[in-house]
């Protein structure tokens, strides 16, 4: 009888944030977490001499494999011992828990015992096993992080397969593995670290790393009705990041600024100079949305049809893994306050709000590099901007309402700071289209857009240096 194997990697976040030293030591472990989600799967399949036609699908932390019955005791032993070994090498942070269940019934109903199974296995540890009152005591750390060789070894790093008698559970492979690679050139042809990645930033030299996610892309899973529908589903999504990012990448304005950290079956990592980051989220999302919804067009419901993303920001001293928390942390705000959104400088937008980000920010540079105005409005700006944001109590209703009434006091303070050459027409046109996005309508709502207060930080960081 053939039963369905699926695993799960945990513990990802922790090891990926003990990544002690430069970018790639962060690089390597997020390249480390998905080479284990690759290649587990094959050697399993290998080690129980089963043909590797029987992988279903792998990477973002999982797996899916078909087995025969007879296999499944071999199987639990092999994983077993696969989990011990990886615990060991990650200092305990990394460990599998996996589910098996006979092909009977509906997809759905496989699905279902499936993910009971791996619920279950949440809270237990497979070296748990093997020596539970033992005391585990964590190797001593070295100064570099054993894992930033593998991210300098790209692409070498990404022809392995799985070995527990090596250091680091990986040994040379003649086929290279399907993962997004390109790194940003440093020094000695070597990948850019932070410092170097910060230099190459216009304006503000600053780095940082965006962050993306599939949003309800589990619910999109759950929807599939047959195994095949699933899989060419999660198949879809993963070949779309491991080739879309690389290719993006390649292109004349991100090559030299940005590197992958990681692709996934559902997400993505890339770190770079600040000033490449937004445009590059915004590429990518618009080829995603092209792309999803053109796949997905006989599928309905929202499920997996939208991206969202975090963005953050540091100068060239931030420890990297503290930024690619911050980044999560980002991705999360994002995700809950909407879906296909991203949160970036101090704030959560859908896309065409980014959009229009972007043409403020345009306008508010052309201001000053064209039509000659002072840079220091764009601080006049954001010291209106934290006024306004400040919810102050009003002395009486009388006095809020004379403030509301008298929107003209706005529009006043926002002429003076964009003093210009009054004469022409093109400039007075631009400083009016900027104060529009700043006063509501109403004129009684004094309080920015969210666009507005993001495009002032973008072109703030634009003109610094």
């Amino acid at each position: 009888m053939q039963v369905f194997l699926q695993a799960k990697l945990l513990g990802t976040e922790t090891f990926v944030g003990a990544a002690a030293g430069d970018l790639d030591a962060l690089g390597g472990r997020c390249l480390y977490a998905s080479l284990l989600t690759e290649t587990v799967p094959r050697a399993l399949l290998d080690h129980l001499s089963l043909s590797q036609q029987l992988v279903g699908s792998t990477g973002g932390g999982q797996f899916l494999v078909m087995l025969t019955s007879e296999s499944a005791p071999a199987a639990h032993g092999y994983l077993a011992e696969a989990t011990r070994a990886i615990a060991r090498v990650s200092d305990g942070a990394l460990r599998l828990a996996w589910a098996i269940t006979e092909n009977l019934g509906d997809w759905t109903d496989i699905r279902k015992r499936l993910n009971e199974q791996l619920n279950r296995w949440r809270g237990f540890n497979a070296i748990e096993s093997g020596g539970i009152f033992e005391p585990f005591t964590p190797r001593p750390q070295p100064a570099d992080d054993p894992f930033a060789a593998l991210f300098q070894g790209i692409p070498a790093s990404l022809s392995v397969r799985f070995d527990p008698d090596q250091p680091l559970l990986l040994a040379p492979e003649t086929v290279e593995l399907p993962l997004a690679r390109h790194a940003a050139p440093g020094e000695d042809g070597r990948p850019a670290g932070k410092a170097v990645l910060a230099g190459k930033a216009a304006g503000r030299k600053l780095w940082g790393i965006l962050r993306a996610d599939v949003d309800q892309f589990g619910a999109r899973l759950r929807r599939a009705q047959t195994i095949d529908e699933a899989l060419e589903c999660s198949l879809f999504f993963r070949n779309f990041f491991a080739g879309e990012v690389q290719v993006l990448c390649a292109q004349a304005e991100f090559w030299q600024k940005v590197t992958v950290l990681y692709t996934g079956g559902d997400d993505f990592a890339i770190a770079g100079a600040w000033d490449a980051l937004i445009p590059f989220a915004r590429e990518l999302e618009r080829i995603f949305k092209q792309t999803a919804e053109e796949f997905l067009k006989e599928m309905p419901g929202p499920e997996g049809k939208t991206l969202s993303m975090g963005l953050a920001l540091a100068p060239a001293e931030a420890a990297p893994a503290s930024v690619y928390y911050e980044s999560g942390r980002q991705l999360e705000i994002a995700k809950s306050a909407r879906n296909d959104g991203i949160a970036l400088l101090g704030r959560s937008l859908d896309w065409k709000q980014l959009a229009e980000a972007s043409e403020i920010k345009d306008l508010m540079v052309r201001l000053v590099e064209e039509f000659g105005c002072s840079p220091s409005y764009l601080g006049e700006l954001a010291g209106f901007y934290r006024e306004s944001d400040r919810v102050l109590p009003a002395r009486s209703t009388k006095a809020r309402v004379e403030r509301q009434s008298r929107p003209w006091r706005l529009q006043g303070r926002l002429n003076r700071m964009l003093e210009g050459p009054e004469n022409r027409r093109d400039y007075a046109k631009a400083r009016d289209r900027l104060i529009s996005e700043f006063v509501q309508r109403n004129q009684a709502q004094l309080r920015l857009k969210p666009s507005g207060r993001v495009a002032l930080e973008w072109a703030r960081l634009s003109m610094e240096t």
